[in-house]
Formats: C-alpha cells, structure tokens, sequence
C-alpha cells in the first residue's frame, strides 16, 4: 500500500512527462539489405514420349515367380522386344491405377532392378520428372532388353497393403510390371505365365490357361493378350480354394486363410446365384464372355475391393460365408464390385478413362461412377439376399446420419470429394467431419436414391432408376472396351426415363456445398431417420466384429477394443471436452474404463445433471476431461413414415421370379 506522500512525486511526474514529452530518440538509417540472388527457372525438359494408338513391335515375355511367400517376394522377368535401330527405350511402371482413381504405384516396393542385352549388362536412369519412368541405353543390335527386378511385397500393414502370405496371394500385375512408354496400353502384346507354390490353386478371368510342374512350385501360362487386358486381370491363388458356380457364366472364386471358412451353406450360394441373375436383370446386357469373382476370406493379406471388366478382387472378413446370418453387415463389397462392370469399368466418365497409366486420370465424375455404383451394390445386395433387408436399412441409416451430421459439408461440396483420391489417398486425417473424404460414395448414393424416387413419384411406380441403369450401362450387349460419358449424357438419359430438370437436380446436390441433409430419398421412399437406443442390424454387426464402441451420435467419439479414441466429431460434446484422437480412456467416473462402464455412464446421465468424467491418457499426461452431455445413448434407424406401399421397399424388393 502506497502513502499519499510517496503518490504525489509519482503523479507529479507523470503529469510533468505529459505536458514535457522527451524527445524522440534519433533513428538510425536503415541499413542496406545485402545483394539478392535471383534464379530464374529451367524449363522442365519431359522425355517420355506421349502415348500414341499404334502397336509396339512384337511381344513382351512375362514370367514371374511368387514361390518366395515366406519373404513375400515376386521376382519378375521380362524380355522386350526393340525395334531395329532403337538406342533408347523407356519403360513405365504404372503410376496411376484404374478403380483407384489416384496415382497409387507401388514404385517403393520395386528393388533391385537391372536391364540386359543378352548377358550384357546396361546402363540406365530414372527420369528426373517422371520417376515412375526408366530410360535404358539399348546398344546397337540388340533384338531385345531384359528387365530383371524385385517386387519386395509389404510383410506388415505399416509397410504398405500385404498381398501375400504363405497361405495365399493377391497378385495386381499394375504393381510388378514394366511397359514401354509411347503407346496405348491395348497396342502392347504381352505372354504371361507365373509359377505358384506346388499344390496351390490359381483363379484369374485370363484366358488360355495351361499348368505345368516347375522346379519350386506349378508353373502356369495364358494366352497371348494386351497389357490393357492383363491389368484388368489381376489373380487370386492359394492352398486352399473353391469355386462355386453362379449361373450365368459367373464364378465365385474363393481363397481362404484356412479350409474351414470355405463353407459356403445353400442358403449363401442361393443368394450369390441371385445376384448374378439379377445384375443381369438389372443392366440388360453384359459386357464380359465370363466373370470371376475373386474372393479371400483372409485377415492374412490386405483388404481390398477393386473393380475390373471381367472380374473383381474383394475380401472380407474370414467367416463372412460360413457365418451367413451372423456376417451380412460384411457382404456389400461383391455386389458393388460385380456392378462395376457395367457402371465404370465398360461406361467410364470420359477423363476417367487415359490410354495408359501415365496419364493423370481427372475425377471430377466419381460422383456417378461411384456413387451410382454405391446405389445399385446396396440394392442388388438387399435384392438377392447377400445382405439382409434389415442390414440394408441399417446401413441406409447409419450412412444418412453421418452425412447429416457432419460439419464438413458446410464448406466442401460432394464435387470437390471427387479430388479426394488424388491428393489424400485414404490416409486418417486429424479432424475427418470436418475435412470429409470420399463422400461421393455414399452422398452420390442418396442423391440416387432421391432421382429414383422422384421418378417412382412421377411415373405412378411404372419406372424408376432401374430403366436409366439399363439405358445408360447395358447399351451394346456383347461389346468390351470401355464406352466414355459426359455430365450432358447423364442428363440426356435421365430425361429420357422421365422429363425432370435433371441438370439443376444433379448440380445444386452436387457442386453446392452447405446442402440440406440428403435425406429426401429416405423421405420420399416412405421411411424417416431416427434414433434408438441400441445399434441396428449393420451396426451391430460390425461393432461387434471389431469389438470396438461407437458413441458417435452421443458423445461423439469412437473408441477401439482397448479403449483408444480413434475418432472424435468436430463440435461434438467429446470435441467440447478436449477429447482428441489418440488418446486412450482409462476410467470412467473414477472406475476401470470397459465399453460396459462407458455405455452405462452415458445412459446413467440421461437422468442426473453431473457431467460425465473421463480419465484419458496422452502419451505421459493423464487428464480428466468432463462432458457435459445428457441426451442418453443414440443410434440411427429408418421407420417406416406413413403406411400403405413405400416407394423405398419397392426399390429393394426382388425383380428376379423363379430360381
């Protein structure tokens, strides 16, 4: 405490100071800034040649050996043939991969790669600008360059996706192959062949098939086809194997970690028989002489879901057969992948489809290649049985509550999604609804969904969705290649099923950010989201498989078997708490954290006013976080709003009749 005494110096002083100001330090020059160097830019010289339409001269000799499936090794040899005169060849490892949509090459993985004449070792160098490009000096007389290298397969996730095991193996040839640069990729003749461990059987939609015992293992070749074709016809091999056959010149090609879980009941092959039927019921036509669908029931390898003209990769959980009841929530990527056959891999958005796999594929229709597609997997799975009605709905649901709870719709359009691929490559991002991802899979759907509906409505029921899908996919019956498309060709088919303006409908839901929910669809469909206390049949089903706990639309956050954060909602309570991914729960209003402890704390909130109080850990740090939330547990459903025919279980319901 200052005395009255010791106050007026001081307040003398500053009042002085105020009517006396001191003056102003002098300032000293600015000092010269040292001389700058200013470069100018090179120009960027590109040495791979454009591709053209014209055939690459001879045939290119393709043997690879997958036997090493302890080391996780393919080891490639191929033999090209060069021109006379040719000083110079490149050779192009696929850079940017159909179906992914994004420049996903496995460049990483390629090692110990080195280039003959004969015996005679060359000399080579990787393009400085396109790095998936390898210039090799050819010296004169040569008839052809062998390539010798290595596919080093990822041996664990952290590494990459795992494509072999000592059980089985997924071989993609865009990963282990070379091509020469400067021609469309269906000019460039390939003869295949690949020796597999002994006893191993071999499934792949190539044709000419022929078997032979080799030193390590079984040898097996096809016949003579093009590099377009062989890519688009990836293998799936193990020990243990099946084929089940659907019908239809469709095959169901199973590989497995262990023999038990090819048990496939009548009731499972019954509906995979339906679906065949009707996908081609749907679609009117078909673009293949025979499909495979490849399948590995496998925790051994990575998960993978990839379409292809005249087959498909796809895997699921390892009892997702054998478990038919209890594992419907699992079965959709067949149905999906089977449709793309039609909608992406025959019709393909015009700059979704590139002569090779140099050029950079532009996205910007994912919203109808994949987002029709999601459409007409959810409906041929709830029409033949491969997932249940109620799953189907559950998954309806679970798909509209989190589009329509996600903060990230109000600045990024479902357009802008499409770009997703491209530059994020599926990689986990910190704040996930509020950057949003592929979201043209299942938005795309439901603005589908919502078209189907509006011409139901128009049209009495005579039509729906279905007559676009067979106008607009199933042309040219019989024909292969792929038939490209324009936004302006989507309107034009639309509008011959049902005069609508389809131009506004497609862009004001698709490029326009800050969109209603897109439950319209659900609405005009007969049914309504809303919310329960237990998960529905598709979310059971799947939380119940990763053992994990979703809170999503409560807390919203969810956790993984051991209680780690791996997701929390932008502007949810956990967000407002301080909850962050990563971090780890370890107690539940000061008991041992459990799903049970957690489910029951948020039930028990319901009815009191003291905030739920969570012990967290983040690295070294242990926090308690307190949230304040008190609307009990929620889960999404869709009930039936109204009564009489529903416009949704029309969609759903079987078009097939007899077996």
């Amino acid at each position: 405490m200052k005395t009255r005494a010791l106050l007026t110096p001081l307040l003398s002083a500053t009042l002085l100071g105020a009517a006396f100001p001191a003056p102003a330090p002098a300032q000293s020059p600015p000092r010269p800034l040292p001389p700058r160097a200013l470069p100018q830019a090179v120009p960027i010289v590109r040495e791979v040649p454009e591709a053209r339409d014209l055939p690459y001269p001879g045939t290119i000799a393709l043997s690879i050996d997958a036997t090493d499936t302890l080391r996780a090794l393919y080891k490639v040899t191929e033999t090209i043939p060069v021109a006379p005169g040719t000083t110079r060849l490149t050779l192009l490892l696929p850079e940017w991969h159909p179906g992914k949509h994004s420049p996903a090459g496995t460049m990483a993985e390629i090692a110990d790669l080195r280039f003959f004449a004969g015996e005679r070792l060359l000399t080579w160098r990787r393009d400085p600008v396109d790095t998936f490009a390898f210039h090799v000096d050819v010296p004169a007389g040569t008839a052809a360059v062998t390539a010798r290298f290595i596919h080093t397969s990822p041996i664990q996730p952290s590494e990459g996706r795992v494509t072999m095991s000592p059980e089985l193996l997924n071989l993609q040839w865009t990963a282990i192959t070379l091509y020469p640069a400067g021609h469309y990729i269906r000019q460039i003749r390939v003869k295949p062949e690949v020796t597999f461990p002994a006893g191993w059987t071999v499934f792949t939609a190539l044709d000419g098939v022929q078997e032979s015992a080799a030193p390590a293992g079984k040898r097996v070749t096809w016949a003579e086809t093009d590099y377009e074709e062989l890519t688009d016809s990836p293998i799936f091999a193990g020990i243990n194997a099946a084929r089940f056959d659907l019908g239809n010149r469709i095959s169901l090609d199973v590989v497995a970690d262990e023999a038990k879980f090819l048990e496939l009941p009548p009731v499972g092959l019954a509906a995979y028989r339906a679906l065949a039927a009707e996908a081609l019921l749907l679609y009117g036509s078909r673009h293949f002489d025979h499909y495979d669908i490849l399948l590995g029931l496998t925790d051994k390898i990575g998960g993978v879901g990839l379409e292809h003209l005249r087959s498909s990769e796809n895997t699921m959980e390892q009892t997702a057969l054998s478990d038919w009841a209890g594992m419907s929530w699992t079965r959709n990527v067949i149905p999906h992948e089977l449709s793309h056959s039609w909608d992406g891999k025959y019709r393909r958005p015009a700059r979704l489809w590139t002569p090779d796999y140099r050029t950079p594929m532009q996205d910007d229709l994912l919203w109808v290649y994949e987002g029709q597609n999601q459409f007409w997997g959810y409906v041929l799975a709830a029409r033949s049985g491969v997932q249940s009605r109620e799953v189907m709905l559950g998954t309806l649901a679970t798909v509209a509550a989190g589009l329509a709870g996600m903060p990230g719709r109000g600045w990024r359009s479902v357009a802008d999604t499409t770009a997703d691929p491209i530059f994020a490559s599926r990689k986990p991002k910190p704040w996930a609804s509020l950057a949003r991802g592929e979201d043209y899979y299942t938005e795309g759907a439901l603005v589908w969904l919502e078209a189907d509906q509006l011409i139901r409505e128009g049209t009495r029921g005579k039509k729906g969705l279905d007559d676009f899908a067979k106008a607009f996919f199933g042309v040219n019956d019989g024909q292969q290649g792929q038939l490209t498309y324009e936004f302006e060709d989507v309107v034009a088919a639309l509008n011959d099923v049902y005069p609508y303006d389809w131009a506004t409908f497609l862009k004001t839901r698709i490029d326009q950010p800050g969109r209603p929910a897109p439950l319209a669809g659900i609405e005009r469909g007969g049914y309504r989201l809303t919310w329960r206390e237990e998960p529905n049949a598709f979310d059971k089903g799947r939380f119940t498989q990763s053992r994990g706990l979703s809170l999503t639309w409560s807390l919203g956050l969810a956790l993984d078997k051991d209680g780690k954060v791996v997701a929390c909602q932008w502007g949810s309570p956990c967000f407002d708490a301080g909850v962050v991914n990563g971090v780890k729960v370890t107690a539940v209003n000061g008991a041992a954290y459990s799903a049970d402890a957690l489910r029951g704390a948020v039930t028990a909130a319901k009815t009191g006013k003291a905030p739920i109080q969570l012990l967290v850990q983040r690295g070294e740090r242990y926090q308690t976080v307190s949230i304040d939330y008190h609307g009990g547990l929620r889960y999404p459903w869709l009930e039936r709003n109204g009564t009489g025919p529903a416009g949704l279980d029309a969609l759903l319901a079987p078009r097939r009749t007899g077996p």
